[in-house]
């Protein structure tokens, strides 16, 4: 795994970049928010770990400009700060997680690799890019087009759909779409995933006339590889 680690605290930083390394990921450090949005810009990343209260610029701006530019490599924020508003400021900001300091390594390690199980962009090989019809996903970029016309889709958005494209014509029910998107430790309604449907409905095929995303009662949705006009 490639891990960018924005961390200001050297002692820190070098003590998490010591234990990652132990473990034979490759790891970029970065001690101030303007370092970090210029090694974030490297699409072989992994994950991005990073501290809320940060010199230049602060990780809620790090976390908001990088998915301005259309990156979603996951990020995990980290901050000495413990209340829900700024949890819920960095969620909001584009950030995948949030750890409040002090936490232990195993806590971290564990949230990195949940992340990076989660991670659109699909396993360390494969392409990011994946056609479904005329739908055409890009996942590293965080694009979504149908046809040639471009469509905007946030990133959870973007991972529900690729979560659904990814197996066609199968039936996926809204605990498998939850642990893979929103991730196995959410405890919200599981009525998300159908308000997130009706999102995708209205993007993706109410304004293009499709019927691609069928509901299947009592189980879950299913994406039809061969859309058809509503």
């Amino acid at each position: 795994m490639r891990v960018l680690l924005i961390e200001d605290e050297d002692r820190l930083r070098k003590a998490l970049e010591a234990g990652l390394r132990a473990e034979g990921h490759e790891v970029l450090g970065a001690a101030d928010g303007a370092e970090g949005l210029e090694l974030a810009a490297d699409p072989r990343l992994d994950v991005i770990v990073c501290d809320i209260l940060l010199p230049k610029v602060n990780g809620f701006q790090v976390c908001r400009r990088l998915r301005e530019q259309g990156i979603w490599t996951p990020i995990l924020m980290l901050t000495a700060k413990d209340g829900e508003w700024d949890e819920a400021e960095a969620l909001d900001a584009g950030a995948d997680g949030y750890l409040t300091k002090p936490f232990s390594y195993v806590v971290l390690a564990a949230h990195l690799r949940a992340l990076a199980r989660r991670a659109p962009s699909g396993a360390p090989g494969e392409s990011s890019v994946v056609q479904a019809g005329s739908l055409r996903l890009d996942f590293r970029s965080g694009r979504c087009q149908r046809g040639n016309d471009e469509v905007e889709l946030s990133r959870r958005e973007l991972a529900l759909l690729g979560a659904l494209v990814s197996r066609p014509d199968e039936v996926c029910s809204k605990k498998e779409l939850l642990a893979k998107v929103w991730g196995p430790e959410f405890d919200g309604d599981e009525n998300i995933v159908e308000v997130y449907v009706g999102y995708l409905r209205r993007k993706i095929d109410q304004r293009f006339s499709c019927r691609s995303i069928e509901t299947v009662r009592g189980v879950g949705y299913r994406f039809c590889s061969d859309a058809h006009r509503a």
